[in-house]
């Protein structure tokens, strides 16, 4: 029988961006992930479709899983025959007891690999704006466990020659320990004035950051009633911080943001939120295809053979662009029978895809509403003229209805439609049990409809009522209009109809 292969996988401190190349190949693949507490969940959304996921994770008081029941999980799963990634917090070979479970495997005869992470030991302090080095202040440091082990091997610790040998000192798992850790060193001759930082949840969007001194902390610390999971950084490097610190400065650290738009169109909103210093939780409660209604397939086939006999095509989104150009590929429609029409874009975005095609819009309103479209191309039209409108199933009848009263043709065509998407809903719906998430984007009608559908899917009879409290964030006013008919209180509106206007409302609101 062939075994299975296991990779030992250090997933990094916390911010998921920081995990290997190597190390994000072995989620991809792999058949089981066995994880623990300090791994980014977010890491799990890279495994393949029809993976296990096995927790094994630690609290400070509990163990999921002892040690030795981890260890023969894994010769277990090889020996059916699995690929297993065991996804460990920071670097697995730094306290992470990697050599454990490396020994067992080897023992049964199963093949592994051990695939380093960045440590939390030198990213942590790096994230709190404390380099772990430095020219002028030390060149050496000493990572130590702050963990007191049963068979004593923390208190055999040579504390004198700690104290003199390294200029910093970090320490990971001890902040039940830290008064004994002080005691200690300042009893082996480092002076009570020296700086010491602790740093919790490193990296993520919960971190938190303390300074003291060896003479104080401990108080600071009960004081803020500070828990793990936490580094300990001891030296003179600590001072460095009020220069360096850089992660919490950025305008929406500590913000974890509920992104609901499309699966195909969130990560660009999700990549720059994350950039911003938040954390994105993508919710495609959309998903966009192209139309499956026979009939709307036909008008809209028909609609394109007829091109030459349109005096304009009105854009109103980058997906309709998408799928309208899409559909002339799929029925061996030439490009050039768009050479009579006028274009018009509603937003750059719509605009950028055209470009994309070689096409420049004619007409690019300065606002971004069907209004503001009809307002810009208005002196242009003519009566008796033809205008086709590629859209949604369930996009406004404004412009059609409008052109229909100044003596204007106007053809509708469904080119896509948006279906309801609940994938995901039950740890969505978990995070705003938990008040866990600040934010909420909408970025169009749909997403608010779709939202509230997926929650009631959930068996909440009333959605809003989890969104209390939750800032509600609308990129135009046609979108807050949806969101405000069930029940939302709308605080952030862009000013600008765009990613980047919804962006710089939520950094304005933070300011204000």
């Amino acid at each position: 029988m062939n075994h299975g292969k296991v990779y030992l996988v250090g997933a990094g401190p916390g911010d998921p961006k920081l995990i290997t190349i190597r190390g994000l190949e072995a989620i991809q693949k792999a058949d089981v992930i066995v994880y623990d507490r300090l791994a980014s969940p977010r890491l799990l959304k890279h495994r393949k479709a029809g993976s296990n996921l096995i927790f094994v994770g630690k609290l400070p008081n509990k163990h999921m899983m002892k040690q030795n029941e981890i260890n023969q999980l894994l010769v277990d799963l090889a020996i059916e025959g699995h690929v297993v990634t065991r996804l460990k917090g920071g670097d697995p070979t730094v306290f992470g007891r990697v050599g454990e479970e490396a020994e067992t495997l080897a023992d049964n005869g199963i093949e592994f690999e051990i695939i380093p992470g960045v440590t939390s030991a030198i990213a942590v302090p790096a994230y709190a704006g404390i380099p772990v080095t430095y020219r002028d202040m030390t060149s050496s440091f000493a990572v130590v466990t702050g963990h007191e082990y049963p068979n004593k091997t923390y208190s055999r610790l040579e504390w004198e020659h700690l104290a003199k040998a390294v200029g910093t000192m970090v320490f990971l798992m001890g902040v039940a320990n830290l008064e004994q850790i002080c005691t200690r060193l300042i009893e082996a001759g480092k002076p009570t004035d020296m700086p010491v930082a602790i740093i919790r949840w490193g990296t993520w969007m919960e971190q938190r950051t303390l300074v003291g001194t060896l003479a104080n902390i401990v108080e600071k610390v009960r004081e803020a009633d500070f828990q793990s999971p936490a580094v300990i950084i001891i030296g003179d490097v600590v001072s460095l911080r009020e220069k360096l610190a850089w992660f919490e400065k950025k305008p929406l650290f500590g913000q974890r943001v509920l992104v609901t738009r499309a699966r195909s169109q969130a990560s660009e909103l999700a990549e720059a939120i994350d950039e911003l210093g938040g954390e994105a939780i993508e919710f495609p409660v959309i998903s966009i295809q192209a139309p499956t209604n026979s009939e709307a397939v036909t008008k809209l086939d028909s609609a394109l053979r007829d091109l030459p006999a349109y005096d304009w095509v009105f854009f109103t989104s980058a997906n309709g662009v998408e799928f309208f150009f899409r559909r002339l590929r799929e029925i061996g429609i030439d490009i050039r029978v768009l050479s009579g029409a006028k274009i018009a874009a509603v937003g750059p975005k719509t605009a950028e895809a055209l470009r994309e095609r070689g096409i420049v819009a004619d007409v690019q309103p300065a606002k971004y509403q069907a209004e503001d479209l009809l307002d810009s191309v208005l002196t242009q039209l003519e009566s008796g003229q033809k205008v086709l409108l590629p859209t949604n199933r369930l996009a406004r009848d404004f412009l059609p209805e409008q052109l229909l009263q100044l003596g204007i043709e106007a053809t509708k065509v469904e080119v896509y439609e948006n279906v309801p998407c609940t994938e995901d809903s039950e740890e969505v719906v978990r995070l705003l049990q938990e008040r866990a998430i600040g934010v909420v984007t909408f970025t169009s009608s749909s997403t608010v409809r779709n939202l509230f559908a997926a929650l009631a899917a959930q068996g909440f009879e009333q959605p809003f009522q989890l969104l209390e409290g939750v800032t509600v964030a609308c990129i135009g006013p046609k979108t807050a209009e949806t969101a405000k008919e069930y029940g939302l209180n709308v605080t952030v509106l862009a000013e600008e109809a765009t990613i980047q206007g919804l962006l710089n409302a939520l950094i304005a609101s933070r300011r204000n």
